[in-house]
């Protein structure tokens, strides 16, 4: 039983199979009409089927074939099954007995209508038709007497017809030999309303008469046809040479000429010669002509000679670099952005407009990379204007005479350099804002390159114009430029003060003050490649010029104290201390000296800012305790008598001992205290220098003593630092006092005595001095 249920569960899927099969058998035996074909047809389909042994098929799979045999299928099917199965066999078959009589029903039903349908039409065409016959027979007997009246018409009408063709055909050839007749009349009649393309017209109709009887019955009217088509080629030839016709007259004019098979090619070089001489007219004279002039003429010349487009696009080429080369002239002048930006718009848009009739010039591509070009020359430019402006202004700085200068003179020099360089570059920023403000297709396509352009181009600027400072200052930044430098003594002290007080103001004044307009109207960019960096690095240039400040500001302090040491060397070279004669007065080269120090004070005061910090005794020394700390024992050491000379250079030297050690040299600040600080003491300690190389005899000791004792009233003026300055001259003080063969000082009355006459002296040369 087992078995058997596994072999019904195998054959379930051939089963479904089976049904299908005996069903597309069923429709097709239904719409066969040929009995033997749908036989033929099962047995195809049986023989189709696969068999369940290789060697033969079973009698159980024959029932659908026309072999089938009823009783030994259920003989077969009683030995090989059992009643189990031969009941589930008997439902399965039950099954499918009224699935095909299902199958059969539905298919009945649903070809009901169609064969109503045929049958309702079968019927109308037989009604239909009954009578047509009788009506074709009437119709083709009408035909066919129509046919045969007209063939009578066309018979009896075949002569007449023949007749008027030929008639006809007669009056054409009239008409022709009228109009060869009247052709000479035609063509001056034209030539008098200047109808030269009638005449033309007329006169290439009758040519081909005139080539085959010309020479005979129609000679006379050729040869006056042609003297009159001569006369209209002259006509032709002058309309083409003459500047005053248009172009589009012009260019008919070749037109016909070229129908009248006259060599116009021959023409082509003199009138490209016109073109070209015309061209130069316009860039001499622009208003004498437009530019959609121009377009026409190129057009016109390429319809006329298609064959000189090369020649078009040198001269079209040659025309806009002409005249964007005018244009660089001019950049050679400063001119305003507004005025460049006009001249270059309406080059773009000249370009544009020939480009539409000579595409393969490239004009516009050819136009913006000449525009990039000259805008970017005209930013450069401009920064060299500002530079040399600026350069101007410093070189009128007026230098000292008489060791003084005029009130308040190097001061307005200071201020006016001052707004040259930031109102310049202010100037600039709103000049250069001219060359992106604006929605033209030219300007949105260099926008970027100029935002980058005027970036670069101050970076530059800084950097040149501090190249040209310290050129001007007679210092070179590198050995390259050493030949360029100005010869140093030729430099104006106030000049290089002026310089580093300048440099001070770029750094905390312009260099801001550019950024942030730069930011504000200058941003975006990008153009350049990132491997370059920004193009406006302003921490670079404030440190730069931070730089430079400090390095003029310690060029001038040694300027000056060049200039004053000079003076000093030769005062302490020339006389004989060894020699010298009892003092009776202050030494001339003092009031040289303070002459000197009067003219770096009225430079100083001028140019930098007043007193920022005041150096005090404490300042200097960092305690109260200095060579001045004992004015006691100073007194006493000056009063003491000859035979204790000895002992006190002894005790000075102890003294200097137990000192502290004072700051002499401090860091060099932007302030009139300052610089006039360091001069004077860089000058004082050059004497003390000086004074150490000489030997000195007690007169030329004592004559040091007045000298320095005066200095220490009249520096007082100049400085605040007074513990420095005091002892720095009492430092040139105790170098005479041991260079001296017998250092015996002066009696205090006595040198209160002689300082006292010199400042009357004083006095009473410049009774306004207070």
């Amino acid at each position: 039983m087992a078995t058997a249920g596994g072999a019904a569960a195998a054959a379930a899927p051939q089963a479904m199979d089976e049904k299908a099969r005996r069903t597309r058998d069923l429709l097709a035996s239904f719409y066969n009409t040929d009995p033997s074909a749908a036989a033929a047809a099962a047995a195809a389909s049986s023989a189709a089927r696969p068999s369940p042994t290789a060697a033969s098929a079973s009698p159980l799979d024959t029932i659908n074939s026309a072999s089938f045999d009823p009783d030994v299928y259920m003989n077969v099917l009683v030995q090989q099954s059992n009643l189990e199965a031969l009941l589930q066999r008997h439902v399965k078959m039950a099954a499918e007995i009224k699935n095909l009589d299902t199958d059969l029903q539905m298919l009945v039903y649903e070809n009901y209508n169609k064969f109503i349908s045929a049958t309702d039409t079968i019927k109308r065409m037989k009604t239909n038709i009954v009578g047509m016959e009788a009506n074709m027979e009437q119709l083709l007997s009408k035909i066919t007497s129509v046919q045969s009246r007209s063939d009578t018409v066309n018979t009896s009408l075949f002569d007449k017809r023949e007749n008027i063709e030929k008639l006809h055909r007669t009056r054409n050839l009239l008409r022709k030999v009228q109009f060869i007749y009247d052709l000479p009349t035609r063509l001056n009649k034209c030539i008098k309303t200047e109808a030269y393309a009638d005449a033309v017209r007329f006169f290439t109709g009758a040519k081909p008469i005139f080539e085959a009887y010309g020479d005979t019955s129609f000679h006379d009217c050729k040869k006056a046809s042609e003297e009159a088509i001569d006369l209209v080629t002259q006509h032709l030839k002058t309309k083409l040479y003459s500047d005053s016709e248009p172009i589009e007259s012009r260019a008919e004019a070749v037109v016909l000429l070229k129908q009248l098979n006259f060599p116009v090619d021959s023409l082509k070089s003199n009138l490209l010669e016109k073109l070209e001489d015309c061209l130069l007219n316009f860039q001499k004279e622009p208003t004498q002509a437009s530019i959609g002039d121009i377009s026409k003429t190129f057009r016109a010349y390429l319809i006329i000679f298609p064959d000189s487009e090369k020649r078009l696009i040198e001269l079209a080429q040659a025309l806009f670099s002409n005249r964007y080369e005018t244009v660089r002239e001019n950049l050679r002048k400063r001119i305003p952005s507004t005025y460049l930006l006009a001249m270059l718009r309406s080059l773009w848009e000249d370009a544009t407009a020939i480009d539409e009739v000579i595409p393969e010039a490239a004009l516009p591509a050819f136009s913006l990379e000449t525009t990039r070009d000259i805008i970017r020359q005209h930013i450069a430019t401009a920064f060299l204007h500002l530079q040399s402006e600026i350069s101007d202004v410093l070189a009128r700085t007026p230098s000292t005479s008489n060791g003084k200068l005029e009130e308040s003179q190097l001061q307005t020099a200071m201020e006016t350099s001052k707004v040259k360089v930031l109102q310049g570059c202010i100037d600039l920023l709103q000049e250069f804002h001219h060359l992106i403000d604006g929605n033209t297709e030219l300007l949105v396509k260099l926008r970027d390159l100029v935002i980058d352009w005027v970036q670069e181009g101050f970076q530059d600027f800084f950097q040149k114009l501090d190249g040209h400072f310290h050129m001007l200052s007679g210092r070179s930044k590198s050995p390259s430029q050493e030949m360029e430098s100005v010869q140093i003594d030729k430099v104006p002290t106030a000049l290089v003060l002026m310089l580093a007080q300048l440099c001070v103001f770029i750094e905390q004044t312009a260099i801001p003050k550019v950024t942030e307009e730069l930011a504000s109207s200058f941003s975006g960019g990008g153009a350049r490649s990132y491997e370059y960096g920004p193009p406006f690095v302003p921490g670079e240039i404030c440190r730069l010029y931070r730089s430079s400040g400090e390095k003029f500001l310690h060029h001038y302090i040694n300027m000056k104290t060049q200039k004053i040491s000079k003076l000093l060397n030769k005062r302490f070279t020339t006389p004989v201390w060894i020699k010298h004669k009892e003092p009776r007065e202050v030494n001339m080269f003092v009031d040289l000296l303070l002459l000197e120090f009067n003219g770096v004070v009225s430079e100083v005061k001028q140019v930098l800012p007043g007193l920022i910090r005041r150096h005090r005794h404490s300042d200097s020394t960092g305690s109260t305790t200095s060579s001045r700390s004992n004015p006691m024992r100073e007194d006493m050491l000056n009063r003491s008598n000859t035979h204790r000379a000895r002992s006190q250079f002894l005790e000075n030297h102890l003294a200097k001992l137990f000192e502290q050690k004072m700051e002499i040299f401090t860091k060099v600040e932007y302030t009139q205290e300052s610089v006039i600080s360091a001069v004077l003491k860089l000058c004082l300690k050059s004497l003390q220098e000086f004074v150490r190389l000489q030997t000195f005899n007690r007169s030329g000791f004592q004559q040091i003593q007045l000298d320095m004792e005066f200095l220490k009233t009249s520096l007082k003026e100049f400085v605040d630092d007074e513990a420095a300055i005091s002892f720095l001259l009492k430092e040139v003080n105790n170098a005479a006092h041991e260079r001296c063969l017998d250092p015996i000082p002066l009696e205090p009355p006595i040198l209160d005595k002689l300082i006292s006459a010199k400042l009357a002296k004083i006095k009473e040369q410049s009774p306004n001095m207070q």
